[in-house]
C-alpha cells in the first residue's frame, strides 16, 4: 500500500458523524486489510453502501490444465491469443496463491466489479483508458503497472483495445526493504513516491449503472444497488488503486551481473515481481552481461517480454511469455552467453514473476505454445 491520502468531505475523527447540507448523515464505509489489523481506507457515501440486492450467482468453471508436459521449459506467444469470448482474462499459469493470464478486453465494463479473491496487478502492454472506482478516476497508459486492491469497486473504460498481463495475487506490496522506519520510500529505493499516479477524486457521480459483480473463488455473485455506488463525498486512507509506469523504475548496474532480485519491484505472497528496463550493463572488462546458467530449485520463473532485444534469448517476440520450472537448469540460448561479452547496454523491456509455489499451466496456453522451445537449448 502507498501513503495515506485524504480528499473531499471527512468527519473530524473516524467513526464520528459526518453530515451534509441540511444535516443529512453520510455513511461511513471501512475497507480493511487482514481483518482490522492491516492498512485501511474510510469512504463516506451519500447512501448506505451495504443496501445491495442479491440477484443471482454463476458457478465458476474449474480452469482446465494444459495437455503438455508441465515441468519443461515452455514458451507461449501471447500475441496470438484470441480474446476470451466472455470478455474475461485468459488464464495461462496458476497456483494456490497466484493467477496469471492475458486480458484482451473488447469493450468497456458494462457493470461494476469487486474482486474478492485477490489483489490485481495489471501490466498494460498496449492501449490506454481509465480505471473508474469509488476512489475516483485513474488514467492508465501503455507500459503502466496498475494495482487494484482486493475489495475495490471499479470498472474499466478504454480509449482503444488494450492488451494486458493480468496477475491476481495475495498481499501485493512495495518491498519492506524499500521503506524507512516511518514508511517513506528510501532514497536508495528504485522509485519514489512521485512516480505513482493516484485516483483523481471528483465527488459523487451517477453513470446510470447499478449492477455489481463480486468475483469469488467458486462463483460470481451479481448484486444490484438501489443508487449509484459512486456516491462518495470523501475518503482517506492507504488502500486505493494506483498506477506506476515501468519506465520510472531505476535500474541497478554492477561491475558483474546482478541476480534478478536486483530488479525486484513489487512483492506478493509467494511471488516477486521484477522489472527489466533499458540500462547500462556490467562494467568489469571481463564481465559476462548475459545471465549465468542457473538452477533455481525453489522458484518457477515466468518472464513476459514487452519489447527490445533480450540478451539471453533467441526466437522471442513481443508478448512472448516463458516458464522455466524449478530445478531444470536454464540460462541463455546457445551463443548468447558468449556474444554478450563486451556489450555495454540493453534496451530490453520485460516483466518477471518469480513464484515460490509450483505453477500449473492452463489449457488456454496450449494453442499459443512454441513447441520447439525446449529443443532450442540444445547445442546447434
Amino acid at each position: 500500500m502507498l501513503e495515506r491520502m485524504a480528499v473531499g468531505e471527512l468527519s473530524r475523527k473516524h467513526h464520528l458523524a459526518l453530515r451534509g447540507e441540511g444535516g443529512a448523515l453520510r455513511y461511513e464505509h471501512c475497507l480493511t486489510r487482514e481483518g482490522f489489523d492491516g492498512a485501511y481506507s474510510i469512504l463516506y457515501h451519500l447512501e448506505r453502501p451495504q443496501a445491495l440486492c442479491f440477484e443471482r450467482s454463476e458457478a465458476r468453471a474449474a480452469v482446465a490444465p494444459s495437455a503438455g508436459a508441465p515441468r519443461i521449459r515452455r514458451h507461449f506467444r501471447c500475441a496470438k491469443l484470441t480474446a476470451n469470448a466472455a470478455g474475461e482474462p485468459s488464464p495461462l499459469l496458476t497456483n494456490a496463491v497466484l493467477k496469471l493470464g492475458i486480458w484482451n478486453p473488447q469493450a468497456d465494463d458494462a457493470h461494476y466489479r469487486i474482486e474478492a479473491r485477490h489483489d490485481l496487478l495489471l501490466f498494460v502492454h498496449s492501449g490506454s483508458g481509465t480505471l473508474r472506482s469509488v476512489f475516483g478516476d485513474l488514467d492508465i497508459a501503455a507500459h503502466d503497472y496498475v494495482c487494484i486492491p482486493k475489495g475495490v469497486l471499479h470498472r474499466f473504460i478504454w480509449n482503444d483495445a488494450p492488451m494486458l498481463l493480468h496477475l491476481g495475487c495475495q498481499k501485493l506490496a512495495i518491498p519492506r526493504t524499500f521503506r524507512n522506519d516511518v514508511g517513506q520510500l528510501r532514497m536508495d529505493a528504485p522509485y519514489c513516491h512521485r512516480d505513482f499516479r493516484r485516483p483523481r477524486f471528483e465527488g459523487p457521480r451517477d453513470e446510470g449503472l447499478r449492477d455489481i459483480a463480486v468475483e469469488q473463488d467458486s462463483a460470481r455473485l451479481f448484486y444490484r444497488a438501489p443508487q449509484s455506488p459512486l456516491d462518495v463525498v470523501g475518503w482517506d486512507g492507504s488502500v486505493y488503486p494506483w498506477a506506476f509506469p515501468i519506465a520510472a523504475f531505476q535500474p541497478r548496474t554492477g561491475s558483474v551481473h546482478l541476480p534478478p532480485t536486483a530488479h525486484g519491484t513489487f512483492e506478493a505472497d509467494g511471488a516477486l515481481i521484477c522489472s527489466f528496463v533499458p540500462r547500462l550493463l556490467d562494467f568489469d572488462p571481463e564481465a559476462i552481461p548475459a545471465p549465468y546458467p542457473h538452477s533455481s530449485v525453489d522458484i518457477d520463473e515466468v518472464l513476459y517480454y514487452v519489447s527490445g532485444d533480450f540478451a539471453s534469448r533467441t526466437g522471442i517476440e513481443q508478448a512472448s511469455l516463458t516458464l522455466h520450472a524449478r530445478g531444470v537448469p536454464h540460462g541463455p540460448h546457445p551463443g548468447r552467453y558468449e556474444a554478450s561479452i563486451g556489450q555495454d547496454k540493453t534496451e530490453e523491456l520485460a516483466v518477471m514473476v518469480d513464484c515460490r509455489d509450483a505453477l500449473t499451466v492452463c489449457a488456454a496456453a496450449d494453442a499459443i505454445e512454441d513447441a520447439d522451445y525446449e529443443a532450442s537449448f540444445r547445442p546447434a
